[in-house]
């Protein structure tokens, strides 16, 4: 799959993205944030969208993974959108509002850490990535759902490697 027609706009600057680590992981925060934008802008996101980022607890995540989704204990990342902006298409800007939170919870990381082969820091912009899509309105519960997040999830993260 080919996700050129996002990359007409790359000129777009994303004004107002917060991120916040409420735990003691080491976690490039600037990092975060640079992917976040860079993401946002390749995809064509309208510079006057807004977002959050937050690094929890296994208790806090607990909490919400239990209220939200109605399954037990903590998980990886969890996204809540808010305006329900979603992926623009042919190469035009998206509405602007307030995307959603993400949360990510790093202790509940290492097994994915070994099982990935990538770094901490590697992995929370993997779920960062993947929190963004979920906040645009993909899913990955169908097939072709799936393979389209996933081979977005990967070119995105190629990209703003190879920047």
């Amino acid at each position: 799959m080919e996700f050129d027609q996002f990359r007409e706009r790359r000129f777009l600057t994303i004004k107002s993205i917060e991120i916040d680590n409420e735990t003691g992981a080491l976690i490039d925060l600037a990092a975060i944030h640079d992917l976040s934008v860079h993401h946002l802008a390749y995809l064509n996101i309208h510079p006057d969208a807004r977002m959050s980022v937050t690094f929890i607890d296994s208790e806090r995540m607990t909490t919400l993974h239990e209220d939200w989704m109605q399954e037990p204990g903590a998980t990886d990342v969890l996204s809540f959108p808010i305006d329900e902006i979603t992926l623009p298409s042919d190469g035009r800007v998206s509405e602007s509002g307030f995307l959603g939170d993400i949360v990510v919870c790093p202790e509940f990381l290492p097994p994915q850490l070994i099982e990935s082969g990538r770094s901490l820091q590697q992995e929370c912009e993997y779920l960062v990535t993947h929190g963004i899509l979920h906040l645009l309105g993909l899913d990955h519960q169908e097939e072709e759902a799936h393979r389209f997040m996933f081979t977005l999830t990967d070119t995105l993260l190629n990209d703003w490697h190879n920047q």
